[in-house]
C-alpha cells in the first residue's frame, strides 16, 4: 500500500485522541554525497585497411566519446594497428567482410591467439555496404549529438561537424560510419532502454600515435612500471585489483579519477615530441619553486572536487539523472571556475595556465548560475527526487503552499465528517494518497466482520488496509476536484524544469568536456611535481642530436625507497663509443638493478616526468626492448628459454640505432656452450651494423664471452663491471659501476650469504677451481667411506634375512648375484 502524502485524524471525546493531525511527508535526513559509480568501461574498435593506409575509430563507453585516427600509412604487417590494439584493448573489433589478405591474416591470428591478459577481442564482420562513403557521411551528419544545439540549422550543423571530423580522410569517414552502424545495431550501453533512445555520443576526439616510443607488455612488466595485485581484504575482492609497488604507484598522487586515468594513458604513450615533453616539465618546474607551494596545494584541493562529468552527462542524455548528480556537477563546475581564477594569476607564458584561463569559458558561469538558482539540493536529497527552489515557478510555489497547509485543512474536514458519522465510530481521518486522491479513513469496528458489514450509507467503500477502512465521501470527491493530485502535479512540473535544465547543460557539453581535459592534465602534473619534490628528482634535458642517454648519478626510483642506502651510478653513451655495454660482475652485485635503472630513468623522461638523477640528457629514443625476466605461462605452451628467445628476436628484428635494448643473463636457459654462442651471435649481429647499432646494455655471467674474445674489439664495445673489494676470504660489494671485466662470479660467496651449508660451499668452490685449472675431479673421501659402510650394511641386512633352512635357497646364486658385485663396487 502506498504511503499517504498527507493525513488528518479526528476522534470523538470518548476516544483515545481528539483533534490529532499529522502530515505524512517522508523526511529523510540528507545523505552523504554519492561517490562516482564506477561502471566497467569498454572500447569498441572499427578498422579499415586499404592500399597501405589505415582508418580507424573507436567508441569508449566510459566517457561516451568517439575517438578517431586520421588516415595513416601502415606496414603490410599492420604494426600500427597492433599498437592501437595493445593500447586501447578493445572489447570488439569491427571491420568489413570484404578485406584483402593482409587484414584477413592479421585478424585470423588475432582470433586464434591464446586468451591472455588483456583478453582477445571479438571479431565482427559487417557487410561492405555498411562502410559505403556516402552512407557513412549521412550517418555522421544525421546523428543525434547532445553537444550540438538544437537551434542550429542543417547548414550550420554540417559546418560544425566538418570542423571536428576530417571528411577528407575517406577511410576514417567510412570507419566512423561503420562504427555508428555497429553501435546502433548492438545498442551499446542502452540495450534495455526504449528503442527510440540512441547510443549517447558526447563528443568526437582525434587521437594519433605519431612520435610514440614503442614499449611492449614484457618491458612494462619487468621494469615494474605497472603492477596489479589482488586486494588483501576478502571484503574488497570484488572491487578488482589494486596497484602494488610500481612506478605508477609511487607517482600517482592525482586527486581526481580522470587525472589518474590520464597519467596511466601517458605511461602507455611515452612520446618523442619534445615540445609536449618540455611543456609538461615547465609546469612541474613551476610548482617545485618554494614560493609556489601554497598555490599547488590550493589547486590540488580544488581538483579533489572534479568528478566524473561524462558519466553525469551520459545519464542526462538517457534521462537517468540521479539526485546527487546535480550537486556533484555544481561542485565540479564551481571548482573549475576556482581553477580558472587561480590560473589567471599565474604566468601566462605557461601554456597550460593560459589554456585554463581562456578556455574555462562563461558557459561554466552559466551552468553554475542555472543550477544554483534552480536546484534545491537539500530538498532534493530529503525528498529523494529533483526539487526546485522557491520563486522559480509561481504555479509550483502556489501548489506547494497548498500542500504544506493541507494537514491543518484536512483536520477541519475530518472534524465535520465525524459529526455526520454513526456515533459508534470513535474517530476518523482524511488522508491524501498520490495518484488516488483524498479518502476518509475509519478504524475497523469489532462488529465489522464480513465485507457486507463495511457498507456505510453515503460512503463508497474503497479498500481495507491495516485494520482501517477507506471510503470516498461527497466531501473527499469535492477535494479531488478542488485540489487535484497536487503531489504528482508538482513532480511533473519539476520534472519538466529538470528536463529544460538538462538541455541547457547538455548544450554546453564541449565546455564541460574541456574542463576535464585541462583539469586532469593539471592534476597529473601536480602529482608529478609532488613526487619530484619528495623524492629529490631533477629535470631531464633532451638532445635530438644525441643517440642514447647520458645520466649523472642516477638512481632506481623503486629500489631507493626499499633499501636503507642506495649507491647512484652514471651512464655514458657516446655517438660511436660504447654502443654495446657488456656488464660483468659477481652475483647479487647490482647488475640487474643497473639495467632497470637505465630503462626506468629513460622511460620517466619520455613521459615528461622529472627523474631520479643529478642530471640526465636523453637523446632520440624510439623504442625500449628488454630481456630481463621471463613470465612463464602454462597457457602459452612455451618453455622459459623459448620465451627468452622470443623477447630477443623482437629486439633483433625491430631495434634501430635509436632503440634502447636491455638484456640480463640471456642464454642461461640452455646448455652453457649453446647459450654463450647465441649471446655472442646476437651481439655480433648488432655490432656488424656499425653506426646503425642500437644502444645495448648486456648483463652476463658468461665471463668466457670476454676471456675467449668472442666479440670483435673496437670502440662500439665497452666492458663494465660492478666494483668489489676483497677482505680476506670475504667479498664486499660496492654496487658501483666501473670500466673493466670481472675475474670471477664469486658464486660461493653468494651461496654462503644464502646460508648454504659451509661444507657444500667449500666443495663447490673446490670443483670450480679444478674445472678452471683443467685438473681431474676426485670424489670426496669422506663421502666414499660413508657409501662403503652403507653398502656393506645393506649386504649384511640381505644376508641376515636369508632362511638357511629353506630347501629352495641357492646360496651359490646369492653369492654370485649379490655378494660379488657389491664387493667389487666397494673395492
Amino acid at each position: 500500500m502506498a504511503s499517504a502524502a498527507a493525513a488528518s485524524a479526528v476522534g470523538r471525546p470518548q476516544g483515545p485522541e481528539l483533534g490529532a493531525a499529522a502530515a505524512g511527508f517522508p523526511s529523510p535526513a540528507p545523505g552523504p554525497e554519492e561517490e562516482d559509480s564506477e561502471e566497467p568501461a569498454e572500447t569498441h574498435l572499427c578498422v579499415l585497411w586499404n592500399l597501405g593506409h589505415l582508418g580507424l575509430a573507436y567508441y569508449d563507453t566510459g566517457d561516451a566519446t568517439v575517438h578517431f585516427m586520421p588516415d595513416t600509412p601502415d606496414h603490410e604487417s599492420l604494426q600500427l594497428l597492433q599498437r592501437v590494439l595493445d593500447e586501447i584493448n578493445p572489447r570488439s573489433v569491427v571491420t568489413s567482410a570484404k578485406q584483402d589478405e593482409n587484414m584477413t591474416e592479421f585478424l585470423g591470428k588475432l582470433a586464434s591467439q591464446e586468451p591472455r591478459e588483456p583478453e582477445r577481442p571479438e571479431i565482427i564482420f559487417l557487410p561492405s555496404v555498411d562502410f559505403g562513403l556516402e552512407i557513412s557521411k549521412q550517418r555522421l551528419l544525421s546523428g543525434n549529438y547532445s553537444f550540438i544545439p538544437d537551434s542550429m540549422t542543417t547548414t550550420e550543423r554540417i559546418l560544425f561537424l566538418s570542423s571536428i571530423i576530417p571528411f577528407e580522410c575517406l577511410l576514417t569517414v567510412r570507419a566512423l560510419g561503420g562504427l555508428l552502424k555497429f553501435l546502433g545495431r548492438r545498442r551499446i550501453g542502452v540495450e534495455l532502454e526504449d528503442y527510440n533512445i540512441t547510443v549517447p555520443i558526447l563528443g568526437f576526439k582525434k587521437f594519433v600515435l605519431t612520435h610514440l616510443v614503442s614499449i611492449d607488455q614484457d618491458t612494462y612488466s619487468v621494469l615494474q612500471i605497472f603492477k596489479s595485485e589482488s586486494h588483501p581484504s576478502v571484503y574488497k575482492v570484488a572491487s578488482g585489483l589494486k596497484e602494488g609497488l610500481s612506478l605508477f604507484g609511487i607517482l600517482n598522487r592525482c586527486r581526481c579519477k580522470w587525472g589518474e586515468k590520464l597519467l596511466r594513458l601517458w605511461f602507455t604513450r611515452p612520446t618523442q615530441d619534445l615540445g609536449e615533453l618540455n611543456s609538461r616539465l615547465d609546469v612541474i618546474q613551476f610548482f617545485l619553486l618554494p614560493q609556489n607551494l601554497d598555490m599547488a596545494q590550493t589547486l590540488h584541493r580544488l581538483l579533489g572536487h572534479i568528478k566524473n562529468v561524462p558519466l553525469i552527462l551520459k545519464r542526462m542524455k538517457l534521462s537517468h539523472t540521479k539526485v546527487s548528480d546535480w550537486h556533484v556537477l555544481y561542485k565540479t563546475v564551481c571548482s573549475a571556475l576556482g581553477l580558472r581564477d587561480a590560473c589567471r594569476s599565474l604566468p601566462q607564458s605557461v601554456q597550460l595556465f593560459r589554456d585554463i584561463a581562456q578556455e574555462f569559458s562563461d558557459d561554466l558561469h552559466h551552468v553554475v548560475s542555472l543550477i544554483g538558482k534552480v536546484v534545491d539540493f537539500e530538498g532534493s536529497l530529503a525528498a529523494n527526487h529533483f526539487t526546485v527552489l522557491p520563486n522559480i515557478d509561481p504555479e509550483i510555489d502556489e501548489k506547494k503552499r497548498r500542500l504544506v497547509g493541507l494537514p491543518s485543512f484536512l483536520t477541519e474536514v475530518a472534524q465535520k465528517e465525524l459529526e455526520n458519522l454513526d456515533s459508534r465510530i470513535p474517530s476518523c481521518s482524511v488522508i491524501y494518497i498520490p495518484l488516488i486522491g483524498f479518502l476518509l479513513s475509519i478504524p475497523r469496528l469489532p462488529s465489522m466482520v464480513e465485507a457486507s458489514d463495511f457498507e456505510i450509507e453515503g460512503l463508497d467503500f474503497m479498500f481495507l488496509s491495516e485494520e482501517k477502512l477507506h471510503y470516498r465521501s461527497a466531501r473527499t470527491k469535492e477535494l479531488d476536484v478542488l485540489l487535484g493530485d497536487l503531489h504528482c502535479e508538482i513532480r511533473d512540473q519539476e520534472t519538466l524544469l529538470m528536463y529544460q535544465l538538462q538541455c541547457q547543460v547538455l548544450a554546453r557539453t564541449a565546455a564541460l568536456t574541456r574542463v576535464l581535459d585541462l583539469a586532469s592534465r593539471l592534476d597529473v602534473l601536480l602529482a608529478l611535481a609532488s613526487a619530484a619534490r619528495d623524492y629529490g628528482y631533477s629535470r631531464p634535458h633532451y638532445s635530438p642530436q644525441l643517440i642514447g642517454v647520458q645520466i649523472q648519478n642516477g638512481r632506481h626510483p623503486l629500489m631507493e625507497l626499499c633499501a636503507q642506502t642506495f649507491v647512484p651510478n652514471s651512464v655514458e653513451c657516446g655517438e660511436d663509443r660504447g654502443r654495446v655495454k657488456v656488464i660483468t660482475g659477481p652475483n647479487s652485485s647490482g647488475k640487474s638493478i643497473y639495467l632497470k635503472q637505465v630503462g626506468l630513468i629513460t622511460f620517466m623522461a619520455l613521459v615528461g616526468s622529472f627523474v631520479p638523477a643529478e642530471e640526465a640528457e636523453i637523446g632520440t629514443i624510439d623504442a625500449i626492448f628488454t630481456r630481463i625476466h621471463s613470465c612463464e605461462s602454462i597457457s602459452l605452451g612455451l618453455s622459459t628459454f623459448m620465451i627468452d628467445l622470443n623477447q630477443v628476436a623482437k629486439a633483433v628484428n625491430n631495434a634501430t640505432k635509436q632503440s634502447l635494448v636491455l638484456m640480463d643473463e640471456f642464454g642461461k636457459g640452455t646448455n652453457t656452450v649453446d647459450g654463450l654462442a647465441l649471446l655472442a651471435a646476437v651481439l655480433r649481429h648488432w655490432l656488424a651494423l656499425g653506426p646503425a647499432c642500437p644502444q645495448v646494455f648486456v648483463a652476463t655471467n658468461f665471463l668466457s664471452l670476454v676471456q675467449l674474445q668472442l666479440l670483435p674489439q673496437g670502440p662500439l664495445v665497452q666492458h663494465l663491471t660492478m666494483e668489489t673489494c676483497e677482505d680476506g676470504n670475504d667479498v664486499v660489494f660496492l654496487y658501483r659501476v666501473c670500466e673493466g671485466v670481472a675475474d670471477a662470479s664469486h658464486a660461493s660467496h653468494t651461496a654462503a650469504q644464502a646460508r648454504l651449508p659451509d661444507k657444500l660451499v667449500a666443495r663447490g668452490k673446490e670443483v670450480s677451481d679444478l674445472i678452471r685449472s683443467g685438473r681431474p675431479i676426485q670424489p670426496v673421501r669422506e663421502l666414499m667411506k660413508e657409501k662403503r659402510v652403507e653398502s656393506c650394511q645393506a649386504l649384511v641386512d640381505k644376508f641376515l634375512k636369508l632362511d638357511l633352512e629353506d630347501p629352495q635357497l641357492d646360496l651359490d646364486a646369492f653369492l654370485r648375484q649379490e655378494v660379488l658385485p657389491a664387493a667389487s663396487a666397494i673395492l
